[in-house]
């Protein structure tokens, strides 16, 4: 039998160089309405230049040579927000050929922050005089017109949330140390739009043994409602086999 050899298929530098790498973030937090609802929020970033200058995207920016993804979008969260998130993970990478006028391959994080956080790491990052002026935080379901395909990956990351909180303790990324199981179910009923029988709840979240009851309580107008905490001995959601390298979870 004769083998035929397989031509070497060389790819130059001008051929690589064509094809460009950058990482954007999907970073939400709970916050409160003025009609006091929860609702779901991110930070998005007003573009100066073109393509797209004066639409709102994601925050995000180059990968480098010497940096992993993850990374370089903890890396850029900081340059634009200030942020540090409680939970990033690799959410997909976006590489249709017509997404951008020139060829770029997005690798896309979701990550998840406290308000509390928010608060205090954007103050900070404002007294530093490093904080740009183009950075707004919009509610998910009040979204202005996004740069590129950017809408498109908040819904995926929308969709991935959705999906994991149903086998996962994500939720609780969302929520300080202490929290009551009222407060547990807003975050719940914010991520998946929609309302939770609060006995139901309780009895699905109890069952599960991922929460550690407090002798603490939080009083005000209503009957004090007993405080819990994570049981941090279970993470947030399953990292899988890549370990903490792809994923960082608090």
């Amino acid at each position: 039998m004769t083998l035929r050899s397989i031509p070497e298929v060389k790819v130059s530098m001008t051929q690589s160089s064509d094809i460009r790498v950058a990482v954007s973030t999907v970073i939400l937090t709970l916050r409160r309405t003025d009609g006091g609802r929860a609702v779901l929020a991110l930070p998005l970033v007003l573009r100066t230049r073109e393509p797209f200058a004066d639409q709102w995207a994601l925050p995000g920016g180059w990968l480098t040579p010497t940096e992993s993804p993850v990374d370089a979008s903890a890396r850029t969260l900081a340059e634009t927000t200030g942020l540090a998130p409680s939970y990033l993970e690799q959410l997909y990478a976006f590489g249709a050929v017509d997404r951008s006028p020139t060829r770029v391959v997005s690798i896309v994080y979701w990550a998840l922050l406290r308000q509390d956080d928010v608060t205090a790491q954007s103050a900070a990052h404002r007294a530093s005089g490093a904080a740009p002026e183009n950075v707004k935080w919009f509610d998910v379901d009040e979204l202005p017109q996004l740069a590129f395909d950017h809408t498109e990956i908040v819904e995926y990351a929308l969709w991935r949330l959705r999906n994991k909180v149903g086998y996962s303790r994500v939720a609780q990324g969302f929520l300080p140390a202490e929290f009551t199981l009222a407060e547990l179910r807003e975050a719940y009923e914010a991520i998946l739009d929609r309302t939770l029988d609060p006995a139901n709840f309780r009895r699905q979240v109890e069952a599960a043994g991922n929460l550690l009851p407090t002798d603490r309580f939080r009083t005000g107008s209503h009957r004090p409602a007993r405080l819990y905490r994570d049981n941090t001995d279970v993470e947030l959601a399953d990292r899988g086999p890549l370990g903490p390298e792809e994923t960082s979870t608090r």
